[in-house]
């Protein structure tokens, strides 16, 4: 659940991209995902540092591992923090390239905040437009 103490910082048109939160004298700025973007920071620059980290990762293709033999090349199709209530949840969805044509692809929800087997693409990852034998 959502901790008490996290402020929600939003961007100039409403969306929420974070939360700051006091850590001694300090504060900890945390993204959608649930994690760090900086600590031990000012109010202005934890700020910064949500604003720099802002929403652009929800376009980019992620990787899920332990769905299959090898890790899955994924989108995020919906970011729900827990709003103090409910659990939050994270839903990806197999990358399909935008592809309309197809069938829907495989969709997977995940706990909110972000878990390890979800992950930003490394080197070396499946492109998914590679054909490996």
């Amino acid at each position: 659940m959502l901790p008490e103490d996290w402020i929600p910082h939003r961007r100039e048109d409403g969306e929420l991209i974070g939360w700051i939160r006091a850590e001694g004298e300090d504060w900890v700025a945390i993204d959608v995902l649930g994690r760090t973007a900086g600590e031990g920071l000012d109010w202005l620059a934890a700020e910064e540092a949500l604003e720099q980290v802002g929403l652009r990762w929800l376009a980019d293709a992620w990787m899920l591992e332990g769905e299959g033999p090898g890790p899955l090349r994924v989108k995020f199709v919906e970011v729900t923090p827990s709003d103090g209530v409910e659990a939050g949840r994270i839903v990806v969805k197999v990358d399909d390239f935008g592809d309309m044509q197809r069938p829907p692809t495989e969709r997977f929800t995940l706990p909110w905040p972000l878990p390890d087997r979800l992950r930003p693409m490394r080197p070396g990852d499946p492109d998914g437009r590679t054909i490996t034998p």
